[in-house]
């Protein structure tokens, strides 16, 4: 995905949660045998189990930052989200700027985890930064709701909003996913995005 029309601020904070992201998934792929000897994967993926019985509260957060293994053969997944990532959060930085711009993620990410952990199927544990993500892309969907964006392989483009509810529609359907994750972000996002419109507006700081 790209913008139409717009200049890169460069790569700055949100470069450094991208290499977060990357050396935990290189550690990841070293240390991971199989499900069974997960290696790194084990105690830093969030298992709403442990939460409920107060065990390993930092996954909640450490999830947010590990992907799928490369021995896990899901390459795409952290692919996928650090293009998106780069993308996403270089923009909102750009509007929000930094502080606020890793609020978002984190608090994204956190209740994508918490919704995950409310609502059915959740039996087993996750990991990946697609909830807060996705609350990235809830706020740019609010503040710029019919900027135009390229998203592959669609050859013409088409409106942020469209692009945004389209992703977390295809997730919906595919297995393996939590989606619940994704819609927590998502709303979250929609939320925060409306008050730093209002903000935006009516010009508070």
């Amino acid at each position: 995905m790209r913008y139409r029309g717009y200049s890169n601020p460069g790569f700055g904070i949100v470069g450094y949660v991208i290499i977060t992201c990357i050396a935990l998934w290189i550690g990841a792929s070293i240390t991971y045998k199989s499900v069974y000897a997960p290696g790194l994967v084990g105690p830093l993926q969030f298992y709403p189990y442990d939460l409920l019985h107060f065990e390993r509260p930092w996954t909640v957060i450490t999830s947010i930052f590990l992907h799928a293994p490369w021995q896990a053969d899901l390459f795409y997944h952290i692919l996928f989200n650090m293009i998106t990532l780069y993308f996403f959060g270089t923009f909102l930085v750009n509007l929000i700027g930094d502080k606020l711009f890793l609020l978002i993620f984190f608090l994204g990410g956190i209740v994508g985890n918490l919704i995950y952990m409310v609502i059915p199927p959740n039996i087993y544990p996750v990991i990946g930064a697609s909830g807060a993500i996705f609350a990235l892309g809830g706020v740019l969907m609010v503040m710029r709701p019919r900027l135009p964006v390229f998203v592959f392989p669609i050859p013409i483009p088409i409106p942020l909003w469209a692009s945004i509810l389209g992703g977390f529609l295809i997730t919906y359907f595919l297995a393996g996913i939590a989606w619940q994750a994704h819609l927590g972000g998502l709303a979250f996002g929609v939320v925060a995005g409306l008050f730093f419109r209002y903000r935006e507006t009516h010009r508070i700081f």
